[in-house]
Protein backbone atom coordinates (compact mmCIF):
# COMPACT_ATOMS: atom_id res chain seq x y z
CA UNK A 1 0.00 0.00 0.00
CA UNK A 2 0.94 3.45 -0.65
CA UNK A 3 2.04 5.44 1.85
CA UNK A 4 -0.31 8.50 1.07
CA UNK A 5 -3.40 5.37 0.52
CA UNK A 6 -1.80 4.25 4.07
CA UNK A 7 -2.40 7.61 5.50
CA UNK A 8 -5.30 8.42 3.73
CA UNK A 9 -6.94 5.07 4.97
CA UNK A 10 -5.65 6.13 8.71
CA UNK A 11 -7.02 9.34 9.01
CA UNK A 12 -10.51 8.49 7.15
CA UNK A 13 -10.95 5.82 9.91
CA UNK A 14 -10.16 8.11 12.67
CA UNK A 15 -12.36 10.64 11.66
CA UNK A 16 -15.65 8.37 11.21
CA UNK A 17 -14.79 6.42 14.34
CA UNK A 18 -14.59 10.02 16.28
CA UNK A 19 -11.23 9.86 17.45
CA UNK A 20 -10.20 12.76 15.30
CA UNK A 21 -13.53 15.16 16.37
CA UNK A 22 -14.88 18.00 14.36
CA UNK A 23 -12.73 21.03 14.56
CA UNK A 24 -9.34 18.95 15.64
CA UNK A 25 -6.73 20.27 13.87
CA UNK A 26 -4.59 18.13 11.24
CA UNK A 27 -1.08 19.75 11.36
CA UNK A 28 1.13 19.12 8.72
CA UNK A 29 4.69 18.40 10.09
CA UNK A 30 2.65 17.10 13.44
CA UNK A 31 0.35 14.34 11.30
CA UNK A 32 3.30 13.13 9.01
CA UNK A 33 5.23 12.67 12.04
CA UNK A 34 2.39 10.39 14.02
CA UNK A 35 1.77 8.57 10.63
CA UNK A 36 5.33 7.83 9.62
CA UNK A 37 5.08 9.18 6.19
CA UNK A 38 6.84 12.29 4.52
CA UNK A 39 4.69 15.33 3.85
CA UNK A 40 4.27 14.81 0.69
CA UNK A 41 1.79 11.48 0.58
CA UNK A 42 0.29 13.04 3.81
CA UNK A 43 -1.16 16.17 1.52
CA UNK A 44 -1.95 13.69 -1.01
CA UNK A 45 -4.13 12.06 1.97
CA UNK A 46 -5.43 15.38 3.27
CA UNK A 47 -6.58 17.05 -0.36
CA UNK A 48 -8.13 13.07 -0.68
CA UNK A 49 -10.16 13.92 2.62
CA UNK A 50 -10.76 17.50 1.85
CA UNK A 51 -12.43 15.77 -1.94
CA UNK A 52 -14.77 13.81 0.68
CA UNK A 53 -15.26 16.96 2.40
CA UNK A 54 -14.14 15.48 5.90
CA UNK A 55 -11.64 18.48 6.32
CA UNK A 56 -11.10 21.72 5.40
CA UNK A 57 -8.05 23.66 4.74
CA UNK A 58 -7.16 26.63 6.92
CA UNK A 59 -3.94 27.78 6.25
CA UNK A 60 -1.06 26.57 3.92
CA UNK A 61 -0.11 23.92 6.63
CA UNK A 62 -2.79 23.65 8.87
CA UNK A 63 -6.44 21.37 8.52
CA UNK A 64 -8.96 20.77 10.51
CA UNK A 65 -11.54 18.27 10.57
CA UNK A 66 -14.83 19.49 9.18
CA UNK A 67 -17.93 19.80 11.43
CA UNK A 68 -21.49 17.87 10.68
CA UNK A 69 -24.60 19.28 12.08
CA UNK A 70 -28.20 19.05 11.34
CA UNK A 71 -28.16 20.99 7.79
CA UNK A 72 -25.34 18.72 6.73
CA UNK A 73 -27.39 16.07 7.71
CA UNK A 74 -30.55 16.65 5.95
CA UNK A 75 -28.47 17.27 2.84
CA UNK A 76 -26.78 13.97 3.34
CA UNK A 77 -30.66 12.04 3.56
CA UNK A 78 -31.88 14.43 0.12
CA UNK A 79 -29.11 12.35 -2.23
CA UNK A 80 -29.34 9.40 -0.13
CA UNK A 81 -32.87 8.90 -0.42
CA UNK A 82 -32.45 9.85 -4.48
CA UNK A 83 -30.07 6.99 -4.95
CA UNK A 84 -31.28 4.61 -2.38
CA UNK A 85 -34.14 4.50 -3.38
CA UNK A 86 -33.38 4.14 -6.99
CA UNK A 87 -30.83 1.30 -5.67
CA UNK A 88 -33.82 -0.75 -4.65
CA UNK A 89 -35.83 -0.66 -7.52
CA UNK A 90 -32.90 -1.45 -9.87
CA UNK A 91 -31.77 -4.81 -7.23
CA UNK A 92 -35.55 -5.72 -7.49
CA UNK A 93 -35.14 -6.33 -11.16
CA UNK A 94 -31.65 -7.20 -11.58
CA UNK A 95 -30.50 -8.59 -8.78
CA UNK A 96 -30.05 -12.21 -7.43
CA UNK A 97 -32.94 -13.49 -5.12
CA UNK A 98 -31.17 -16.06 -3.48
CA UNK A 99 -28.01 -13.45 -2.49
CA UNK A 100 -31.10 -11.02 -0.95
CA UNK A 101 -33.04 -13.62 0.55
CA UNK A 102 -29.78 -14.76 2.29
CA UNK A 103 -29.21 -11.47 3.56
CA UNK A 104 -32.94 -11.15 4.68
CA UNK A 105 -32.69 -14.21 6.70
CA UNK A 106 -29.49 -12.95 8.27
CA UNK A 107 -31.35 -9.57 9.07
CA UNK A 108 -33.89 -11.99 11.00
CA UNK A 109 -31.29 -13.82 12.76
CA UNK A 110 -29.61 -10.48 14.24
CA UNK A 111 -29.29 -10.29 17.88
CA UNK A 112 -28.11 -7.42 19.35
CA UNK A 113 -28.25 -7.92 22.71
CA UNK A 114 -24.89 -10.04 22.04
CA UNK A 115 -21.26 -8.83 23.27
CA UNK A 116 -20.44 -7.87 19.46
CA UNK A 117 -23.83 -7.95 17.99
CA UNK A 118 -24.18 -4.16 16.95
CA UNK A 119 -20.69 -4.41 14.94
CA UNK A 120 -21.64 -7.63 13.45
CA UNK A 121 -24.77 -5.85 12.56
CA UNK A 122 -23.06 -3.16 10.89
CA UNK A 123 -21.03 -5.74 9.20
CA UNK A 124 -24.24 -7.04 7.68
CA UNK A 125 -25.20 -3.71 6.58
CA UNK A 126 -21.70 -3.68 4.41
CA UNK A 127 -22.34 -6.82 3.08
CA UNK A 128 -25.79 -5.67 2.42
CA UNK A 129 -24.73 -2.91 0.52
CA UNK A 130 -21.94 -4.49 -1.91
CA UNK A 131 -24.78 -6.86 -2.73
CA UNK A 132 -26.68 -3.83 -3.47
CA UNK A 133 -24.07 -2.10 -5.47
CA UNK A 134 -23.64 -5.52 -7.77
CA UNK A 135 -27.09 -5.80 -8.28
CA UNK A 136 -27.76 -1.93 -9.36
CA UNK A 137 -24.32 -2.85 -12.02
CA UNK A 138 -24.05 1.11 -12.73
CA UNK A 139 -20.76 2.46 -11.70
CA UNK A 140 -22.22 6.10 -11.75
CA UNK A 141 -25.05 5.09 -9.62
CA UNK A 142 -22.37 3.05 -7.12
CA UNK A 143 -19.49 5.75 -7.77
CA UNK A 144 -22.17 8.45 -6.09
CA UNK A 145 -23.28 6.39 -3.16
CA UNK A 146 -20.15 5.58 -2.15
CA UNK A 147 -19.44 9.08 -1.74
CA UNK A 148 -22.52 9.29 0.24
CA UNK A 149 -21.40 6.09 2.39
CA UNK A 150 -18.08 8.22 3.46
CA UNK A 151 -20.56 10.33 5.61
CA UNK A 152 -22.75 8.43 6.52
CA UNK A 153 -20.50 6.84 8.73
CA UNK A 154 -20.23 9.76 11.17
CA UNK A 155 -23.80 10.27 10.46
CA UNK A 156 -24.04 6.64 11.90
CA UNK A 157 -22.59 6.52 14.83
CA UNK A 158 -25.35 9.25 16.60
CA UNK A 159 -28.09 6.02 16.65
CA UNK A 160 -25.46 3.46 17.99
CA UNK A 161 -26.70 4.39 21.62
CA UNK A 162 -30.32 3.58 21.04
CA UNK A 163 -31.59 0.09 21.20
CA UNK A 164 -35.02 0.76 20.00
CA UNK A 165 -33.63 2.48 16.78
CA UNK A 166 -30.98 -0.57 16.46
CA UNK A 167 -34.07 -3.18 16.30
CA UNK A 168 -36.59 -1.35 14.12
CA UNK A 169 -33.16 -0.78 11.60
CA UNK A 170 -33.00 -4.84 11.63
CA UNK A 171 -36.39 -5.22 10.68
CA UNK A 172 -36.38 -2.33 8.27
CA UNK A 173 -33.22 -4.17 6.61
CA UNK A 174 -34.91 -7.42 6.41
CA UNK A 175 -37.68 -5.95 4.97
CA UNK A 176 -36.06 -4.08 1.77
CA UNK A 177 -34.04 -7.57 1.49
CA UNK A 178 -36.54 -9.79 1.54
CA UNK A 179 -38.45 -7.23 -0.89
CA UNK A 180 -35.48 -6.79 -3.14
CA UNK A 181 -35.61 -10.90 -3.47
CA UNK A 182 -39.23 -11.21 -4.47
CA UNK A 183 -38.53 -8.59 -7.28
CA UNK A 184 -40.81 -6.59 -5.83
CA UNK A 185 -39.41 -2.71 -6.83
CA UNK A 186 -41.68 -0.53 -5.45
CA UNK A 187 -41.67 -2.27 -2.17
CA UNK A 188 -38.29 -2.44 -1.73
CA UNK A 189 -38.29 1.48 -2.69
CA UNK A 190 -40.98 2.18 -0.36
CA UNK A 191 -39.27 0.16 2.51
CA UNK A 192 -35.81 1.91 1.74
CA UNK A 193 -38.16 5.16 1.89
CA UNK A 194 -39.67 4.43 5.22
CA UNK A 195 -36.09 3.52 6.32
CA UNK A 196 -34.33 6.60 5.54
CA UNK A 197 -37.27 8.61 6.48
CA UNK A 198 -36.93 6.98 10.28
CA UNK A 199 -33.40 7.27 10.75
CA UNK A 200 -33.26 10.74 9.61
CA UNK A 201 -35.60 10.93 12.59
CA UNK A 202 -33.91 9.72 14.82
CA UNK A 203 -30.48 10.91 13.98
CA UNK A 204 -31.74 14.54 14.42
CA UNK A 205 -33.60 13.92 17.55
CA UNK A 206 -30.29 12.94 19.43
CA UNK A 207 -28.31 15.83 18.02
CA UNK A 208 -31.53 17.45 20.04
CA UNK A 209 -30.93 16.08 23.03
CA UNK A 210 -26.63 16.19 23.00
CA UNK A 211 -25.52 19.24 25.20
Amino acid sequence: MRASDRAYATLLDEIQSGRLRPGAVLGEVEQAARLGVSRTPLREALGRLAADGLVAQQSPRVTVVTAIDAGDIREIFEVRRALEESAARLAAQRGDAGSFADLARDFAGVDLAGGDGTDAYYGLIARFDLALDAAVANDYLTAALRTVRTHLVRVRRLARDNPGRLAASVSEHRLIAAAIAAGDADLAAHATHVHLHNALTNILDSLKQTP
